[in-house]
């Protein structure tokens, strides 16, 4: 054995030692915090009170799974229904997104984000947090069921009741939401994690942004320019490629991923498993939006199930605004001021939207210090320069790696959110 190795196994013990007495201290710490948090708030459950509102966290009363923790159907006392969710025995990321969510939700309050009612912590194992519930679940499980199977699903049913002022509807309350987020709450929130699972929806179908887990407090997002440098953490198909490939976070990065959202609400199709049709030059959903917006042909991209319903000058105004927010450069994507704007009434002029931003797009970052923005597309108008060629496959394969890579090392919290379902693996 070499020398270095058994220094190694002969100190393991002591480390590990000494690593389990700090995790030990860091989970006591934030077991109080949880528990300052409920007394400030004045939002304090008991345990026997949530266990019996769940039925004793029966496996009927069970919404979701996932990494972070079961979430359970409940009805308190006072009648109200709630979801519950419950931090999962030895999830030591999900106990850092836990404490996270509780502290983020705790200090905001809107229509188009879900309403966080208390918290419950008894001993370092049992913590948990409760919910609003919102009984039509999340966006993705109705709008991606399979339109046509042999088996029966409620899903699916209720896809076609997700009309096309029902989904208009859903995008205005998202963008909304994350207006509020970004710019009125007390401190500027990045939620990090925008997509349809993340997106609930109530009985008037009104759209709940859900899932803080992973969310940050940004008090610089104010001014619109800012940005950190920052771990990835968020889903593949969704994160701008700024923050991808080089963990550059700013208020643009929920910028990019609510227009994949709306590209998708619009289609009807999943951006991370899309399927371009055999005469489509396309890679990917929103390479594929943009293809048909500059035939002139947006309304393609309509879902077919809810033409009947639609207005094709909202179709045509939401793919644009969609392709606005995923361009690669972040300062050419509109804020989300801007968006709602947009939205809420007729503008005479937008610009053109350029190439949007998707890995191995050539998306490459500029030093600082030149005069021009600090990012830049290599190939904007679909064709290539010399000076960019060469530097194609290069920029795909570490575009391929950054996504293997954060998709190995992201923190998610599947499962982990106040709705009703097992959230797929993405």
């Amino acid at each position: 054995m070499k020398p270095r190795a058994f220094l190694e196994r002969l100190a393991r013990p002591f480390t590990s030692s000494r690593r389990s007495s700090s995790e030990s201290r860091r989970e006591k710490e934030e077991e109080a915090d949880l528990e300052a948090i409920a007394a400030r708030e004045q939002r304090a459950f008991r345990y026997e009170a949530l266990e019996a509102a769940t039925r004793g966290f029966s496996e009927k009363n069970k919404l979701g799974q996932g990494g972070f923790g079961p979430v359970y159907r409940g009805r308190l006392e006072d009648g109200r229904d709630v979801a519950v969710k419950r931090l999962g025995s030895g999830s030591r990321q999900g106990a850092r997104e836990f404490r996270n969510e509780a502290t983020l939700l705790s200090r905001v309050q809107h229509r188009n984000v879900v309403n966080l009612i208390g918290y419950c912590a008894r001993g370092a194992e049992d913590k948990l947090l409760v919910y609003e519930y919102v009984p039509n679940e999340s966006l993705d499980k109705i709008l991606f069921a399979p339109v046509a199977s042999r088996h029966p699903s409620s899903n699916r049913s209720r896809r076609a009741e997700l009309t096309w002022p029902r989904r208009h509807e859903v995008v205005v309350g998202v963008a909304r939401g994350l207006l509020y987020l970004h710019e009125d709450a007390h401190t500027p929130i990045i939620h990090r994690d925008i997509k349809a699972s993340n997106i609930l929806l109530d009985d008037r179908w009104v759209p709940k942004i859900a899932d803080f887990g992973m969310a940050r407090l940004f008090p610089e997002a104010g001014d619109g320019r800012s940005r950190v440098h920052t771990r990835v953490a968020g889903t593949n198909g969704y994160m701008a490629p700024e923050y991808l490939m080089h963990g550059d976070l700013s208020t643009k990065a929920d910028v990019f991923s609510f227009g994949v959202v709306v590209l998708e609400i619009v289609s009807g199709r999943k951006n991370s498993s899309f399927q371009p049709p055999p005469d489509a030059d396309a890679d990917s959903l929103l390479e594929y939006a943009w293809r048909l917006h500059k035939k002139g042909r947006s309304l393609e991209l309509l879902d077919p199930g809810v033409k009947a319903t639609a207005v094709a000058e909202q179709v045509e105004l939401c793919v644009r605004i969609g392709l606005l927010c995923v361009q690669a450069d972040p300062r050419l994507r509109p804020d989300m001021k801007r968006v709602v704007i947009i939205l809420s009434k007729k503008q005479s002029t937008l610009e053109e939207p350029t190439r949007p931003g998707v890995p191995g797009s050539r998306y490459r970052r500029r030093p600082h210090g030149l005069r021009s923005s600090h990012y830049s597309v290599g190939s904007s108008s679909g064709t290539s320069s010399p000076s960019t060629s060469a530097t194609t496959s290069h920029a795909s394969a570490s575009a391929s790696n950054a996504m293997t890579t954060s998709s190995t090392h992201t923190m998610r919290s599947h499962g982990g959110l106040p709705s009703h379902r097992e959230e797929e693996q993405e």
